[in-house]
């Protein structure tokens, strides 16, 4: 191995990096070994997560292009020293659209069947690669099969799911013990966020919930300048750490709860547990979403249930697979998902209880350690 390289691997190893080789056992290679079956001359990756899954690149600006023998990161200037540090590939810096120097490699290799992600480039992109192909070169559509590559985590991305988790939860603690009644939504997020930066994460990897009264039967309701008042208060928050994702919902309430907020929670609850013991490898997703619905369906809130039972994350916070009605995902180990079962009424308000999970051989581990009980303040 060259000097250059063995620096360039212990400066990544240094800093916590995915350092994958081209090779049978890396990522590229697998990617690599697995063009001849689909007919391909190349994969050219441009999303994101996708690029640093396989690569390490963190930069936000990359295209990869993957060949049966050998890989190209492009990038620009901004991330000339940064990519020299990440990666093991070839890195070439484009001095002006990154298309122009992907072309140029395409005809220089004499590619013909050029895979590409099309849910993950934009129109822009692809009119530009196609307009200026070689004649005899095609753009084949790859659907999924990197993000299908990344629903099975390894060791080292379960430990930073599981720092990322960790430092969410403890982020809600701090700034829950700080919730009073006149507090604004959006006084509460920000001090979520503060406090989970504080901490050690990069940033949130979701926009924070916080929504209390009636608005928190919106699933997806954004802080405003409302202020706490008696009831309930929808907290849903997660944390990146590491490029890695954390998802948690918990819900507060100020002043005391009725009977009818009780009955609701518990419902909650116990569909939300469980679905959690439904969870192992084999079981298919559609399967633990049927399980919550139907605990849902005895206390007559199934239809008060609006979305998916969960989700796959990691380096993004959406992820395949998706626990839905519809889903036929088989989970498998090494998966980590979200369980996260909610009613919402209007003019009620919403409960939802989520946890980070992964997925088992016999069952799955909660990675979420904050308590669920309904937390009165």
């Amino acid at each position: 191995m060259k000097t250059s390289e063995k620096r360039r691997r212990a400066a990544k190893a240094s800093r916590g990096g995915m350092l994958e080789p081209h090779g049978p056992d890396g990522r590229i290679g697998r990617v690599a070994a697995g063009l001849e079956a689909r007919k391909l001359d190349a994969l050219l990756v441009s999303a994101g997560p996708n690029v640093r899954y396989l690569s390490g690149f963190t930069g936000d600006n990359a295209n990869l292009l993957v060949m049966p023998e050998r890989t190209i990161l492009f990038t620009d200037p901004r991330y000339q020293i940064q990519a020299a540090q990440e990666v093991a590939c070839q890195v070439r810096i484009a001095r002006g659209p990154l298309v122009m120097d992907v072309l140029a490699a395409i005809r220089r290799a004499g590619l013909r069947r050029i895979g590409y992600e099309p849910a993950r480039m934009t129109c822009e992109a692809f009119e530009s690669l196609k307009a200026r192909l070689p004649m005899q070169a095609t753009l084949e559509p790859v659907r999924g099969w990197i993000e299908e590559l990344r629903m099975v985590k390894s060791a080292e991305e379960v430990e930073r799911i599981r720092r990322s988790v960790q430092t969410n939860s403890r982020a809600f603690e701090q700034a829950a013990a700080r919730v009073r009644a006149g507090m604004k939504e959006s006084e509460l997020a920000a001090e979520l966020e503060y406090r989970m930066r504080r901490l050690g994460a990069e940033k949130p990897s979701f926009d924070t919930i916080v929504a209390g009264g009636a608005r928190s039967a919106l699933p997806h309701a954004q802080p405003t300048e409302a202020r706490l008042e008696k009831g309930l208060v929808v907290v849903d928050m997660g944390a990146l750490q590491d490029g890695y994702c954390s998802d948690m919902t918990r819900m507060l309430f100020l002043g005391r709860p009725d009977a009818k907020v009780k009955r609701a929670y518990k419902a909650v609850l116990e569909a939300q547990l469980a679905a959690i013991d439904s969870v192992r490898a084999g079981v298919g997703s559609a399967q633990v979403d049927r399980v919550a619905r139907r605990v849902l369906k005895g206390y007559g809130l199934d239809q008060a249930f609006v979305h998916s039972t969960g989700h796959g994350l990691g380096l993004e916070i959406h992820e395949p697979p998706r626990l839905g009605k519809r889903d036929k995902t088989k989970l498998a180990t090494g998966m980590a998902i979200t369980i996260e079962p909610g009613v919402y009424l209007e003019g009620f308000g919403g409960i939802r209880i989520e946890d980070t999970v992964m997925v088992t051989d016999h069952g799955c581990e909660i990675l979420t350690p904050t308590a669920k009980e309904l937390r009165v303040i």
